[in-house]
């Protein structure tokens, strides 16, 4: 069905060409060449897009999504890194070549069709006849109408490739009330507020607002922090997290083992690298349609870089790759972090790929703008987001024995776990590491894999934290938690107060059965807890899953019991105030007024 209505579409343009030319136009020369070039790219395109389309699926297991449309937006990375990757010569010279065969074939076989036009009557009724049917099957396609499977892949497959890639263009960010599940304003605030509620927060009467006051101790030191959102680096590479067979970390496994704190039931909350940022930095829940990274409105965003800057920290963002790359560099500077440096800031790499320099540079960078930011006297907070576990996997020669010309994702992630040691090594020699946090988290999951909606096995991420001013022995968190939790978490350990508005908590304050993970997957939002699954769909669909997905796969549930419809409450309740703060720009802590009395404390009006 999906794939006919597709077929019917394309194929209007060409019939209403045909309706509107006159007879005497139609064997004309330039019309015929006109048909010519015009069949040749229309389908030397559609040739390229269906390998373009079994390749997607083969790496993502889905058909285009939000994934390709971004990949369309920075041609640059995205088409070189392809080049790279596979023989895209011999793949258009392929398309080209299928495409004229079919024109030959066309004109060898039914030469009438080129030469002699139909009657104004016969195109009039192909016409129509067209347009009604696919009016009439409209109502019978869709995404949504393809999930009769329990298997997710199953039903990516019965999907049709044009179609989720044009839609996925269209809806990159979702009007959210009129698709997915609601219940009033004051009900879903008045619930938000409820699971987010904490001892140590005093909130604000506003009751349409999920500001808060963290309560802590100002007297506490203001240690430094420093996040490393590794690329794709999930829980499945790491034997302190289980991994069967041979660990690709042991740097990172014999470091957690001696000094470190492990996290090991956290859950990025989406595929993509804006999720994690959104997640990790934003404590921001992943609504359908893209991450507020790459939204209209998202010059009004809290983020942890918010958060310490109020209490004088100096702020850096230190990436790769290009800041253009998925809005980084306009998002992050507009939201809290003092400088941003990218790719062109790195004068000479050792070693770079198409998305940026290489780890081991970028780590190298990390330390030498700690040490500038530490000789200014300012606790500092710097971020960094690493390229090097991406394709086309390729790294420098010599750091471990396997080749990278190899170019396999086993061999970055072992090269990504000796750049960490290396980084670790070098920053413990540092003065200010007693008085520093370093946490390193991933980004997302390497590939996504399994058979649920959202298939949660393939969203497990470790996050490991270092530093003697908060790890005093190795220590095991097993409170389930995901990429929200993670400022959170870490502003706990600092342990001054703040203001907040995040959606995450402080995992080391739960009690282990009181964790959550928020998750989203195209267009499908989710809420774990308690061994329930509860998954959010576009036209206001809902699915129930039960199940562990670090001891199986989850099962779909056709009757929810009362703890399923809680948690079905609970995720309304957060993804609709998560939504309505964004759209009133009101995921921001307001400076506070100034006053005649703060303006004379401040210097400001002393002069007069």
């Amino acid at each position: 069905m999906m794939d006919g209505f597709v077929a019917l579409v394309a194929s209007l343009p060409l019939a209403a060409w045909f309706l509107v030319i006159p007879n005497r136009w139609f064997a004309a020369r330039w019309h015929q060449l006109l048909l010519s070039v015009g069949f040749l790219l229309f389908w030397g395109v559609a040739f390229f897009l269906l390998l373009a389309d079994g390749f997607f699926f083969d790496e993502f297991k889905s058909r285009f999504n939000t994934v390709a449309v971004d990949y369309l937006i920075y041609p640059h990375e995205v088409f070189s890194s392809l080049w790279d990757l596979y023989p895209m010569g011999w793949i258009l010279t392929g398309c080209a070549l299928m495409s004229v065969a079919w024109l030959w074939a066309s004109r060898r076989f039914l030469p009438e069709v080129w030469r002699s036009p139909a009657p104004l009557w016969q195109r009039a009724l192909v016409f129509g006849g067209l347009l009604m049917i696919a009016i009439a099957t409209y109502p019978f396609v869709g995404n949504s109408l393809t999930r009769f499977s329990q298997e997710r892949q199953i039903n990516e497959i019965a999907g049709n490739g044009w179609y989720s890639g044009i839609q996925a263009a269209l809806t990159r960010e979702l009007e959210y009330e009129p698709f997915y599940r609601v219940m009033t304003s004051a009900q879903a605030f008045e619930r938000a507020r409820r699971l987010l509620d904490e001892p140590q927060a005093k909130w604000t009467d506003d009751r349409a607002s999920l500001r808060r006051h963290i309560a802590g101790d100002t007297t506490r030191p203001r240690l430094n922090v420093i996040i490393l959102l590794e690329e794709s680096l999930g829980s499945e590479f790491f034997g302190c997290l289980g991994r069967a067979g041979a660990s690709l970390t042991p740097n990172l496994d014999e470091w957690v083992s001696r000094e470190g704190m492990l996290f090991s039931n956290l859950y990025a909350t989406g595929n993509r690298t804006v999720r994690g940022m959104e997640g990790v930095l934003c404590s921001f829940p992943p609504m359908p349609g893209d991450s507020v990274v790459v939204r209209a409105r998202q010059c009004r965003i809290e983020t942890i870089a918010s958060v310490l800057k109020r209490d004088g920290y100096a702020t850096t963002f230190v990436y790769g790759g290009r800041g253009i790359f998925d809005h980084m560099r306009p998002f992050l500077t507009a939201n809290g972090y003092d400088r941003f440096i990218e790719r062109k800031d790195f004068e000479h790499p050792t070693f770079e790929t198409i998305w940026g320099v290489c780890n081991e540079d970028l780590y190298q960078r990390c330390i030498d703008e700690c040490r500038k930011m530490n000789q200014e006297g300012k606790p500092f907070l710097l971020t960094a987001l690493s390229v090097s576990n991406h394709k086309p996997f390729t790294y420098p020669k010599g750091r471990i024995p396997e080749n990278p010309d190899e170019r396999r994702r086993d061999y970055a992630v072992k090269y990504t776990d000796y750049a960490l040691g290396k980084f670790l090594e070098q920053i413990k020699r540092e003065p200010f590491y007693q008085n520093t946090i370093v946490a390193i988290v991933a980004d997302h999951g390497a590939r996504v894999y399994g058979r649920q909606t959202i298939p949660m096995k393939s969203y497990e991420i470790p996050l490991l934290v270092f530093g003697p001013a908060v790890v005093n022995k190795p220590s095991v968190v097993g409170t389930l938690g995901c990429q929200l939790d993670v400022a959170p978490t870490l502003l706990g350990m600092i342990g001054r107060p703040y203001d907040s508005t995040f959606f995450g908590r402080d995992l080391l304050r739960l009690e282990p059965g009181q964790g959550r993970a928020l998750l989203n997957h195209n267009r499908d939002i989710g809420l774990y807890r308690q061994q329930r699954m509860v998954v959010l769909g576009l036209n206001k669909t809902v699915e129930y899953f039960h199940g562990n997905p670090k001891s199986g796969n989850p099962a779909k549930v056709l009757h929810p019991d009362e703890l399923d419809k809680e948690v079905m409450q609970d995720a309304i309740a957060l993804f609709q105030v998560a939504s309505e703060l964004y759209q009133r720009g009101q995921y921001c802590i307001e400076p506070a007024p100034q006053t005649f009395a703060s303006k004379l404390n401040s210097g400001v009006d002393k002069t007069r």
